[in-house]
């Protein structure tokens, strides 16, 4: 008889040559959003990063454009920023979830998510729900991994 197979394992957290975990580190993108409701655009442990649901503002301008597409196409800059500060890529990204506030709307980001998630292919969701301001049309929060 044949010893049973393993089964899935919990993650261990990243080591330091020293043994000791790798510290949780916190990066900001300097919204104000961040202060005001007490998060962090991105939070690394470890391999893993975990980026906060991020819209299509242009940081540093605080400006946002009307069309949903163009607002994706700023959510991938600001997360990709994000990801770049974290020692990742959105290659890197192993789930996707995207919230609109007009189901219909989504269609129309498809070439958006092509351009950058295409050969990456996460597992993904869509919600459609309310946004915090009104001028929102999307917004995207990833996970992402480090690969060793």
């Amino acid at each position: 008889m044949s010893a049973p197979k393993a089964g899935p394992r919990a993650a261990r957290p990243a080591r330091r040559a020293s043994g000791a975990p790798a510290p949780r580190r916190l990066i900001s993108s300097g919204s104000p959003y961040e202060a005001q409701f007490a998060y962090s655009r991105a939070v690394v442990d470890g391999d893993w990063i975990f980026v906060a649901g991020t819209t299509g503002f242009d940081y540093a301008t605080m400006t946002i454009a009307d069309d949903i597409a163009a607002q994706a196409e700023q959510c991938f800059a600001n997360i990709g920023a994000v990801l770049r500060e974290a020692g990742a890529t959105l290659a890197d990204v192993v789930r996707v979830r995207y919230i609109v506030p007009q189901a219909a709307d989504f269609a129309h980001c498809a070439p958006v998510l092509q351009r950058h998630l295409g050969s990456v292919r996460p597992a993904a969701t869509m919600i459609s729900a309310a946004l915090l301001d009104a001028r929102m049309r999307i917004e995207i929060e990833v996970t992402a991994r480090r690969r060793s």
